[in-house]
């Protein structure tokens, strides 16, 4: 399978913070047995809030866990975490997906942001491109995401198009191209790059893949290792119950949550305003679900989003062949650890 981490290409690199929590040894897999690693898929971003809340206001302490963050090596949390390098670390619903149907031994735990945090992203003056079908014909900057392409290609059919545009892979220079308008469309993190364009002075006009008949997913969750999870029910529990409570004070208090962050990675955001923006854009439009409810997980969502990847083949088992039937979804998540 194909390394990809979304959320690597979504976020510019920041400086890389001089807090990490973490020791070179236990980055090289050689923690104490004690210790639980959570790996991060990039530099701490505004998804990571609810763990530095849990770092920052002593809620792992008050539950008696040692934690040490992983710093992003370049190696994804899926590959860390099942390899029982990390106990947890964070991914998305697609990478969890690909990851568990190709044998991985990870677990889905918590989902901290309910729904599509990415929007299809056009500039604004393109008065040539204002709905998803005009996208036809038209030049994608990618970022060879498995299953981007064919997610944006049955939104444009979902809106009468023919769901086909040139397609170019320029990573986190896929902003910029647009902006340019060397490319005409992307796919943007919306509470960092919609904000970061906005700062910038180039508005953009965003698409949403709800608005045009595609399968909410959820943007950011949290995989432990199945077979830790089985050895260390009481501690999981705990460790899980602890970071979403820091999701649900970021939910309920954005610049608390903001703050966080900041002072767990002195110097690492030149904007800090920017972060604070964006985690008052996640608590408002993408941390809690139907209920109101902060980290859950639901059967539904799941599949729906997983179906769409099974259904286009994209998916495929431990022996590298495209899986035949549909898998029990509900062997790819749990929500037992979560608080009720």
């Amino acid at each position: 399978m194909a390394r990809v981490v979304t959320l690597r290409h979504r976020i510019r690199a920041l400086t890389v913070a001089t807090l990490t929590l973490c020791a070179v040894s236990a980055c090289a897999g050689g923690g104490s047995d004690d210790t639980i690693r959570f790996a991060l898929d990039w530099t701490p971003n505004t998804n990571h809030t609810g763990l530095y809340v849990a770092v920052q206001e002593g809620l792992f302490d008050d539950a008696g866990l040692d934690v040490e963050i992983l710093p992003y090596n370049g190696a994804t949390p899926d590959t860390l975490v099942d390899a029982g390098n990390a106990e947890f670390g964070i991914s998305t619903h697609g990478m969890a997906t690909f990851s568990r149907s190709s044998g991985a031994r990870t677990l889905t735990v918590l989902a901290p942001l309910q729904h599509w945090a990415t929007g299809i992203g056009v500039k604004a003056d393109r008065a040539d491109l204002t709905r998803p079908a005009d996208l036809d014909g038209h030049v994608y900057a990618g970022f060879a995401d498995p299953g981007d392409a064919e997610a944006l290609a049955q939104v444009i059919r979902n809106d009468g198009g023919r769901g086909e545009f040139e397609e170019v892979v320029l990573g986190t220079s896929a902003y910029e191209a647009v902006y340019s308008g060397t490319a005409d469309f992307t796919v943007s993190y919306l509470a960092w790059e919609g904000l970061e364009a906005e700062h910038r002075g180039l508005p953009m006009r965003y698409f949403d893949y709800t608005d045009y008949g595609f399968p909410d997913q959820y943007a950011i969750v949290v995989n432990g290792n199945e077979d830790w999870l089985t050895e260390n029910q009481d501690r999981a529990r705990a460790f899980v119950q602890a970071v979403q409570r820091g999701y649900e004070i970021a939910a309920d208090d954005p610049d608390r949550g903001a703050r966080a962050l900041l002072d767990a990675n002195p110097g690492a955001f030149p904007d800090e305003e920017l972060v604070f923006e964006s985690q008052r854009m996640l608590s408002a439009d993408y941390m809690r679900d139907d209920q109101g409810r902060v980290g859950t997980l639901d059967a539904s969502t799941w599949a729906g989003y997983a179906r769409f990847l099974y259904e286009q083949g994209l998916l495929t088992g431990p022996d590298g062949s495209p899986l035949t039937s549909e898998p029990d979804w509900s062997t790819y998540f749990t929500d037992d650890y979560r608080t009720p």
